[in-house]
């Protein structure tokens, strides 16, 4: 018998008007590509129009020094879920990135400084893709 597998996804509050590209500090072996975004061995992170996040997560207010940060951080955890980038050599990085964009983008370094805590803390379950799969009837 196969098993019918799923993730659970969250309801997303934000859509991309726009095609955004940035380049970060994560180079990959090699290109990756899928249908919801690119990263190039040179480290650009390419994500398309349409695409949707749920903004910053946890106890926190959604505000417009937050969302670039969110957005990529975001789009760089899907990576981690999907396995196309491994969350314990590069999730550091991403929450890294998350607060040095949340800065860039007129975030106090102080509430940065907790975003950055709270993401180290909390973050891993929602980059590792062994806790987003669930199997009926399980895999054996």
């Amino acid at each position: 018998m196969n098993s019918a597998c799923w993730r659970d996804i969250q309801q997303y509050k934000y859509q991309l008007t726009d095609s955004y590209t940035i380049t970060i500090q994560i180079e990959p072996d090699s290109d990756i590509q899928t249908e919801f975004m690119t990263l190039t061995t040179e480290g650009v992170l390419s994500i398309p129009k349409q695409y949707a996040w749920d903004g910053p997560s946890g106890i926190t207010i959604d505000t417009k020094s937050f969302m670039r940060g969110s957005l990529v951080h975001d789009a760089l955890y899907q990576l981690m879920r999907l396995g196309k980038l491994d969350y314990e050599v590069h999730r550091k990085t991403a929450d890294q990135i998350l607060k040095d964009i949340c800065i860039e983008d007129g975030m106090w370094k102080f509430r940065a400084a907790y975003v950055y805590r709270a993401v180290r803390i909390f973050g891993k379950k929602h980059a590792d893709p062994a806790n987003r799969i669930t199997c009926m009837p399980p895999k054996q």
